[in-house]
């Protein structure tokens, strides 16, 4: 059964960068350009992983991976990603409830990795 991943960014070239990359690698992927349409994806879809952009219009993603995080049983698995790099960012990430922050600009490579690692780490098989 395929890892399902819900990417959740305002700018389509990330949208498009991460939905063909992991395909590539295997993973089922869906998309939203917000906020709200990511945690009401969430709900419906149930994704094993949401990557989640940190500032967006209707819903923030730190507002959205905490209600996520919340409101969804069993939680997903939340990586933030984000152009925002101060230190205070990555803690308001993790108090909001997110597994790993990643910063942008970063190499597809890079995201699979830390993909692969979270769901490791949550008992998940990446896929083959």
């Amino acid at each position: 059964m395929a890892v399902k991943v819900l990417a959740v960014d305002d700018e389509p070239d990330i949208l498009r960068l991460v939905e063909v990359k992991l395909k590539k690698a295997g993973f089922e992927v869906s998309t939203a350009r917000d906020g709200e349409e990511g945690l009401q994806k969430a709900i419906s879809e149930k994704p094993d992983i949401v990557l989640m952009d940190g500032m967006m219009p209707k819903l923030d993603g730190f507002a959205a991976t905490r209600r996520i995080k919340t409101e969804i049983s069993p939680a997903p698995i939340v990586l933030m990603l984000t152009a925002k790099s101060q230190a205070a960012d990555a803690t308001h990430a993790l108090e909001a409830g997110a597994d790993d922050y990643i910063v942008k600009p970063f190499a597809p490579r890079d995201l699979i990795e830390r993909i692969n690692a979270a769901l490791a780490k949550a008992g998940l098989r990446p896929p083959s």
